[in-house]
């Protein structure tokens, strides 16, 4: 069976109030950072910066060099607003203050 010299993937990125989502034909062996700058959510959200946001595929963290294969979902992910850690700490004292 010969190789696929295209794969169908697909770029998304979400906000609270806006998301971009976009199917892509890219060549084999496409990274991740290459699908992306083809994709337009670049231009269209100048706050991403590849060295510092985090790249997942199927929510999988991956490097922005990674081969992409045929029907890839890559995720851009927002950095955290709060400390996982932090907050649930919180939660506790709050609970705890609740209960008495």
């Amino acid at each position: 069976m010969a190789e696929q010299t295209k794969h169908s993937v697909s770029v998304c990125y979400a906000l609270p109030d806006a998301s971009f989502l976009v199917q892509l034909e890219v060549d084999a062996g496409t990274t991740m950072a290459q699908a992306i700058a083809a994709s337009g959510v670049l231009m269209r959200f100048p706050e991403i910066d590849l060295a510092h946001n985090k790249l997942g595929v199927f929510g999988k963290l991956k490097p922005a060099d990674t081969v992409l294969r045929d029907g890839d979902r890559i995720e851009i992910y927002r950095p955290l607003q709060a400390d996982p850690m932090e907050s649930r700490r919180r939660r506790a004292r709050h609970k705890a203050a609740a209960r008495g």
